[in-house]
C-alpha cells in the first residue's frame, strides 16, 4: 500500500471504456479504499509508469492491472517494460484480458506477470472476478513498499 495513507494505488491500463467502468464501479464497492488511475493505450501505461510527458507528477501504482489487446504498445511490451525496470520491476502486474490463448498466457509468465485472469463477459462474472482479485492481492498478499 502507499506510504502517504491506507489507500492502495491502482494503475488499470485498459482501452475498453465499457470495461473501464465496470472496473472503476467494482473496485468502489471493496472494502480496501482504492485510488484508480487509468491508461487507455500502452504509451499512456508507459509514460505513466516512467513519469514522462504528462505524467511527471503521478504516484508510483501499488498494483497494475494490464490488458493485452492495447493501441500503440500492447500489454506484453508493457510488460516487459515494467519488469525490466528496477524501479517497477516489484509492483505486481495482474493481465486481465479477453485473451485464452495459450500463447498469450505464456508469453505473460515468461515476461513475469503476477497473475493471468481471463475477464468474463458477463457483467455479474467481471464484478466477481474484480471483487476476487481485491480479496487476494489487496488483503491476503503484502504489496511491497517502497523502501
Amino acid at each position: 500500500m502507499s506510504l502517504e495513507s491506507n489507500t492502495v494505488h491502482i494503475l488499470l491500463v485498459e482501452d475498453n471504456e465499457g470495461d473501464i467502468l465496470l472496473t472503476l464501479d467494482a473496485f468502489e464497492e471493496t472494502k480496501i479504499k482504492t485510488e484508480i488511475s487509468v491508461a487507455r493505450n500502452g504509451k499512456e501505461a508507459i509514460d505513466f509508469l516512467f513519469k514522462q510527458g504528462d505524467f511527471l507528477d503521478v504516484k508510483k501504482p501499488d498494483l497494475i492491472l494490464l490488458d493485452i489487446n492495447l493501441p500503440i504498445y500492447n500489454g506484453h511490451e508493457v510488460l516487459k517494460k515494467i519488469k525490466n525496470d528496477e524501479n517497477l520491476k516489484k509492483i505486481p502486474v495482474i493481465m486481465l484480458t479477453t485473451s485464452a490463448y495459450s500463447n498469450d498466457i505464456n508469453q505473460a509468465y515468461d515476461n513475469n506477470c503476477n497473475s493471468y485472469v481471463k475477464k468474463p463477459l458477463d457483467m455479474h462474472e467481471f464484478l466477481d472476478a474484480i471483487l476476487k482479485i481485491e480479496n487476494f492481492w489487496l488483503e491476503l498478499c503484502t504489496l511491497p513498499k517502497e523502501e
